[in-house]
């Protein structure tokens, strides 16, 4: 049997092949040549090599792949795979010779190769490893440890929970399951969308795996052979939510330099060792080439900072009593400024060094991955071949990473709603902040059991919030998209499959509930008096305990909550309190909540109990975004809002004086100001063929999540990177769409074909039947490559470009928003 490539009426790719090694070759191969420039920008990304062609823009994400070692884990983690599982290992080197089979005629149809003066590389064989790890190595969100420690350092443990929250650059989803108890089939139905930045072309590629062993369509990651995270087998389907697990750890060292050049790291015995050092160099296209140091030490590689020189400045002969750049020149403040839980103190989090600089590391991080060598390859066959809940949860038994909640169910009535991954077990300094690498009691002591989940009146819910993982993580998302979930499936005793796209389009807020009560509580006229006003217009206040603190006085003696609203604010605090808290596109009311809200975000951070967070030490470029004060403000505004007080902050006044603010101003739907900002590799040659790109409904705490930062922007940059409904009843019947489309070839038919759909909720029907399907001669037989009939437009300057990698790395940098 040939390997034979069919194409639905949205370009997507049913692969057929004789046996599963043939079916990787043809995925790679077909991967290539639609989507080759983006196979080449995650390749080069996993290597610490893509400034060599994307410029300066990309050298903060190379610096730490180089530091963290990603591309050497990928090579440690294939040569285990080689070792113990040798016939997945051949699969995937299966698609890698498909990848290269078809990465020149890919590169051909794509212009951003000849502008970028990019030629197409060779893929060996670890390097679809190498994609997945830098895809998802910033998953868990190890950053935020960095904002724990500058949080504790200037306010003190407690202040912690007041901007605990799924933070501005963690990934989320949601994802529902309604067992056959419920639905007209009596088959499960499993739907969901995985939250990701919206990339063009997109994160996820629709795809159909079929061979004598398995016939699969789903969701696969372009660079990594077979469907991990979204799949249906035609007997059982799955799907999974990011767990918010902790299972990362950033150690501060102590380094020092020997007198033959090497490094030394003090471990928790009072011994120094021999580090593992190296130097790189950085290619940037247009700039001068950095060298970078690696440095490894027992713990893991040295992400943040590096090894001085001794305290003389003489390299090579420093002492047990050097300093080295982020500990202290002083135990004694050291231990003065400790926190009662004995972590880290003020000074090692970066009080300065013995040169009285501000320092910042060195910091390790130490990753499951870098610690195993496994990245959980050997669970995507089994996964294929799964034909009941129970072979997927044994193929779940060997996922790594990252850490899911995954559902999945099967023709015969199984259901399955379980934690898969691999999280350390250790202290829980370690899941909270960055810890002393020299001392005891921070290391690894074996592997959590993964946690199954429960079922409730036949439904499974997960949006990132406290659930079966909760055990393993420490910040999670607020309830509101799960509890709003369920508050809908709760409405009709049965569902199908068609009924679930209504449920991905909700645009409830209920986060709005904290300020709506804040403003109810404001005094009516001019010369109003103090307290507590009736909550005209607020019925129906999400406030699940009216504990929100709105007693206009903070506990500060201020007066600015008690001070009388002019007409045109009380004018615009009557339309928002009679507001139905939908985030609709052509909703002028949730505009105005918006810049409401932006503005009371920018009165906080500027107060001066918080200044100390709004200038973070100098942390490398990839880690900022975690440390704006401005985003983490207005990602946990709810939590800051209801505290009983907030360190003499007059929060009624802030209120007062946003809302003045913003009833000055015109408000437009808002679809005109949430508009989708997706994340292109480069520039375009002439930016006015950058599509204007459409409005949007939702927000960040909406079942419709297109997250806005609230008090930078109201651009979407981060939102639905899929939508599925996998029926168990009749594969046929369920449903996919992807932001934009099927083809990574800018101008070609299936490039943005499916944006209509998806910015109306609806969803393409996944087709099964061959006979539906066009052969796609062209990619039957290898060697043989098509050129369909849109590569006319290929020769256009593209319309690839808008914002550095790093910002789709992690959301809410200020300055590239």
């Amino acid at each position: 049997m040939s390997t034979e490539t069919y194409r639905d009426a949205w370009g997507v790719p049913h692969l057929r092949a004789a046996d599963a090694r043939a079916l990787a070759r043809a995925q790679g191969r077909v991967t290539a040549h639609d989507r080759a420039w983006q196979l080449e920008v995650e390749r080069h990304r996993s290597q610490g090599t893509s400034a060599a062609f994307l410029g300066a823009d990309a050298l903060g994400w190379d610096l730490f792949a180089r530091r963290a070692r990603l591309d050497d884990t990928a090579r440690r983690c294939f040569a285990r795979l080689e070792r113990q599982d040798p016939g997945t290992a051949d699969w995937v080197r299966a698609y890698v010779d498909g990848v290269n089979e078809g990465l020149a005629e890919g590169a051909r149809r794509a212009a951003e190769f000849e502008r970028a003066g990019l030629a197409p590389g060779r893929w060996e064989d670890w390097h679809p490893l190498g994609v997945w790890l830098a895809t998802h190595i910033l998953f868990a969100g190890f950053p935020a440890k960095l904002w724990r420690e500058e949080v504790v350092r200037h306010l003190g443990a407690d202040a912690v929970g007041l901007f605990a929250t799924d933070g501005p650059g963690t990934a989320g989803s949601n994802g529902w399951l309604v067992a056959g108890s419920r639905t007209a089939t009596g088959r499960a139905v499993i739907a969901g969308d995985p939250h990701r930045f919206i990339e063009e072309p997109g994160v996820y590629q629709q795809i159909r795996l079929s061979c004598p062993e398995f016939d699969v369509v789903g969701l696969a990651v372009p660079g990594l052979p077979g469907i991990a995270h979204f799949g249906h087998t035609g007997h059982v389907a799955w799907a999974i939510t990011n767990a918010m697990a902790d299972y990362q750890d950033l150690y501060r060292e102590r380094l020092r330099r020997t007198a033959t050049g090497g490094v030394e790291a003090l471990d928790p015995d009072g011994r120094w060792r021999a580090a593992h050092r190296h130097v790189e160099t950085v290619e940037v296209a247009g700039g001068t080439p950095v060298e970078v140091e690696i440095v490894e030490t027992a713990r893991g590689p040295v992400v943040i900072g590096e090894c001085e020189t001794g305290v003389d400045g003489e390299a090579g002969m420093a002492t047990d009593a050097d300093t080295s750049i982020g500990t202290a020149t002083a135990t004694a403040t050291a231990t003065a400024t400790a926190t009662d839980a004995g972590t880290s103190s003020a000074v090692d989090a970066g009080a300065g060094t013995a040169s009285g600089i501000s320092s910042v590391g060195p910091i390790s991080l130490r990753y499951p991955p870098r610690v195993t060598e496994d990245l959980g390859m050997s669970a995507l066959l089994p996964l294929l071949r799964a034909r009941e809940v129970a072979d997927v949860d044994r193929a779940l038994d060997l996922w790594a990473e990252p850490v899911n909640v995954v559902q999945a169910a099967d023709t015969r009535g199984g259901v399955l709603h379980r934690v898969a991954g691999r999280v350390p077990v250790r202290s829980a300094d370690n899941r909270r902040r960055v810890v002393r690498a020299w001392e005891p009691g921070h290391a690894w002591e074996g592997w959590y059991e993964t946690p199954y989940g429960t079922f409730e009146d036949g439904v499974a819910v997960m949006a990132n919030q406290r659930g079966p993982a909760t055990p393993l993580g420490v910040e999670f998302a607020p309830p509101h998209r799960a509890d709003r979930i369920r508050e809908l499936l709760a409405e009709r005793p049965v569902w199908s499959a068609p009924d679930m796209p209504a449920i991905h389009m909700d645009t409830h807020l209920a986060s709005a509930a904290p300020l709506l009560d804040r403003l109810a509580a404001l005094p009516d006229g001019l010369h109003g008096s103090d307290g507590l006003h009736g909550s005209d217009g607020a019925e129906g206040s999400d406030s699940a305990d009216g504990s929100d603190g709105s007693d206009g006085s903070d506990g500060s003696g201020g007066s600015g909550g008690s001070v009388g609203l002019t007409p045109a604010a009380a004018d615009l605090r009557a339309r928002l309190l009679g507001w139905d808290r939908r985030m609709a596109a052509d909703s002028v009311e949730a505009t105005a909540y918006a810049a409401v809200r932006g503005a009371v975000v920018r009165r906080l951070a500027a107060q001066p109990a918080f200044a100390a967070l709004a200038a973070p030490p100098a942390y490398p470029e990839i880690f900022r975004p975690w440390l704006s004060l401005t985003v983490r403000i207005g990602f946990a505004l709810e939590h800051l809002l209801r505290a009983e007080e907030l360190y003499g902050i007059d929060r009624a006044g802030l209120v007062r004086e946003a809302l003045e603010e913003a009833a000055g101003g015109a408000f437009g739907p808002w679809g005109d100001s949430h508009r989708l900002a997706p994340w292109r590799a480069y520039d375009p040659a002439d930016p006015s063929t950058v599509p204007v790109e459409p409005g949007l409904a939702g927000d960040h705490d909406c079942v419709l999540c297109t997250s806005a930062v609230p008090g930078i922007t109201d651009l979407s940059a981060r939102g639905p990177a899929a939508r599925y409904v996998w029926d168990l009843a009749r594969r046929e019947d369920s449903l996919w769409v992807v932001p934009f489309g099927a083809s990574g070839v800018t101008g070609s038919a299936h490039h943005r074909d499916q944006l209509p759909l998806w910015l109306q909720g609806e969803l393409a029907p996944v087709v099964t039947d061959w006979g539906r399907l066009t052969r796609d001669t062209g990619l039957t037989d290898y060697g043989e490559h098509h050129k369909d009939s849109q590569d006319s437009q290929d020769s256009k300057d593209g319309k690839d470009g808008k914002d550095s990698k790093d910002s789709k790395d992690s959301e809410g940098n200020d300055d590239e928003r």
